[in-house]
């Protein structure tokens, strides 16, 4: 099974002069951990995810007041879609991170989680997830 058959294609973009709450709010009404953080300044893309988020606010920092750009990763690590699922997974164990952004050329199409490759590891998963998936939208 390849990235493209396992990534979420709900990609949040958001830039880095949101705050951790405005992202976490973005975040969380979507059901997604990790926002791609797409800086005009620097030409490239960052990842913020749900991890540093909980990171930020565990050690007293205001999400209020503290913004993407001072908690974004931007040494990323890519995928693409024609990636083997077990590709990717052993991007994400090297790396000891959770999300891979999936590029598509120079687009971000989706964005791969360990627990989309779970899903897809497990028989019958991803069917279920995409009825559910497809139902929270429609509710």
């Amino acid at each position: 099974m390849l990235v493209r058959d396992a990534m979420s294609t709900v990609v949040l973009t958001i830039g880095p002069a949101h705050t951790l709450r405005q992202a976490a709010r973005l975040m969380s009404a979507r059901s997604i951990g990790a926002a791609v953080v797409l800086d005009p300044d620097t030409s490239g893309l960052g990842i913020l995810t749900e991890r540093d988020i909980l990171n930020a606010v565990g050690a007293g920092q205001d999400p209020d007041r503290e913004t993407a750009h001072g908690h974004t990763t931007t040494d990323v690590v890519f995928a693409a879609p024609e990636w083997t699922l077990e590709e990717a997974a052993a991007a994400m164990s090297r790396g000891e991170f959770r999300h891979l952004i999936v590029l598509d050329g120079h687009e971000a199409v989706g964005v791969v989680s360990v627990r989309d490759i779970i899903r897809c590891w497990l028989p019958g998963r991803e069917r279920r997830r995409d009825r559910e998936h497809a139902d929270a939208l429609t509710a």
